[in-house]
């Protein structure tokens, strides 16, 4: 059985490689001297055709390009996540106003408020308590676009809040609420800059402003 292909490792030893080997596994100094070797050995009057090989030195390059690409993208990300959470440190020991769909109640009085970016025939105001109770029930009717403060009397703690509205043209969604929370800590999660807050964790994408 004749040698179909020989590849030269950068020990400059040669090592058979089967027919339909990917040229594009080789780093450039390899593939080189493969095709060279090809060259150099083959009989003029049969010459071999080379697109093949031809061909996967441009997928070795565009393999290059990619991998280049994505090394300077992931070299940015890393920066960015690390810039992220310095400048989120700055949040520490500062009310946050977020989006979210948590509101602290605090000396019997929790606030928060929701935006409609048209008309609504009917929004309605859920709250549930940690156990998923609910305990208190609002209905707002014929409201125009814009910002509704909402204020609410219950015992202090952490309650969640649902808030679905109706428009006028039939649709119907669900809507996050606004509201504020002290920021005790920030930490790098999986997907981005977390902030430890009094109402558990808030995405520091989620942060619309300071104060509140």
């Amino acid at each position: 059985m004749g040698i179909e292909s020989l590849y030269f490792n950068s020990n400059n030893s040669p090592k058979v490689v089967g027919a339909n080997y990917d040229n594009s596994k080789m780093s450039k100094e390899d593939f080189m001297r493969i095709l060279l070797t090809q060259l150099q050995w083959q009989d003029p009057l049969e010459a071999e055709n080379i697109d093949d090989i031809i061909n996967n030195s441009v997928k070795l390059r565009e393999m290059e390009v990619l991998n280049s690409f994505e090394d300077s993208v992931n070299q940015m990300v890393s920066s960015i996540k690390s810039l992220s959470l310095f400048y989120a440190s700055g949040f520490i020991g500062k009310d946050v106003i977020y989006k979210g769909s948590k509101v602290l109640v605090n000396d019997g009085v929790g606030k928060f408020s929701f935006h409609l970016d048209s008309p609504a025939s009917k929004v309605s105001v859920l709250i549930f308590d940690s156990n998923g109770n609910v305990v208190d029930r609002r209905e707002f009717f014929n409201l125009s676009a814009g910002d509704y403060p909402v204020e609410v009397d219950l015992k202090d703690g952490v309650y969640s809040v649902s808030v679905e509205a109706d428009y006028v043209n039939g649709e119907r969604e669900n809507l996050e609420i606004e509201s504020s929370a002290k920021v005790f800590s920030v930490r790098k999660g999986e997907d981005g800059v977390l902030l430890d807050t009094e109402v558990g964790e808030i995405p520091m994408e989620n942060v619309i402003g300071i104060g509140g």
